[in-house]
């Protein structure tokens, strides 16, 4: 199944431009055809083709359908790496295993000090409609770590660190269907001082391993962990 979104579709009228051409010039979809499209909000629409503009494709809706809700939500907080590829790869795998709300954040020890939203939402959007999900999630600005600590809102948070300080696996500190914030470091990782405030407001400290991870990977494992223990 080909997935198309817009963020201001509802199920009957005109698919936005971009998703517009991609479906009658891209993907040759013609008069009549089914197809599936998705608001990001939680809902799939089928619908019928009853105009092949490439510009202004109309659709009729046929049947809607409501993605099933997870029992917890998961928000990855996450240091930018220098490379923009590893950082948008990670991402993409995020959203494909399933995550409500993803930070960047600005550390210590960031080497890179600037993101492009367009791109980030881009990566996201693509990751969506390529694992059929009909939820996007909710990027935030990247936002300074020391800011971003003071307020974790519906989330039991985590930080993953790499120092010989006190901290147990992440397996064994998450219970399922508790929504999970965990905070990943940049490169160098979280600074000690940042580990010690993030604790001192109530994060747990958590490992991913006996490995020394990069913070791609790291991420991809911690999501994965909540994951595996709410199937």
């Amino acid at each position: 199944m080909e997935l198309f979104y817009d963020p201001q579709f509802s199920g009957n009228g005109l698919l936005n431009e971009a998703e517009s051409k991609h479906c009658i010039n891209v993907l040759r979809h013609k008069l009549d055809d089914i197809i599936t499209v998705t608001n990001g909000k939680g809902s799939f629409f089928e619908c019928k083709i009853i105009s092949a503009h490439p510009k202004r494709c109309e659709l009729a809706l046929i049947t809607q359908a409501t993605e099933n809700e997870r029992s917890f939500k998961l928000h990855l907080a996450v240091a930018p790496t220098k490379s923009s590829d590893r950082f948008e790869w990670l991402l993409e795998k995020a959203v494909e295993l399933g995550v409500d709300e993803i930070t960047p954040l600005q550390c210590n020890h960031s080497e890179r000090k600037k993101v492009r939203p367009e791109r980030i939402e881009k990566v996201v959007v693509a990751a969506m409609k390529q694992s059929l999900k009909a939820h996007l999630p909710k990027i935030n600005a990247l936002t300074p770590f020391k800011n971003f600590i003071k307020n974790t809102g519906e989330y039991k948070p985590f930080i993953a660190h790499c120092h010989s300080s006190s901290k147990n696996p992440l397996k064994n500190c998450y219970q399922s269907g508790t929504n999970a914030l965990v905070c990943i470091g940049p490169e160098g990782d979280f600074s000690e001082q940042e580990v010690s405030d993030a604790t001192a407001l109530g994060f747990t400290p958590v490992s991913l391993g006996e490995s020394r991870l990069r913070t791609e990977t790291a991420g991809l494992i911690a999501c994965h962990t909540i994951h595996l223990f709410n199937d």
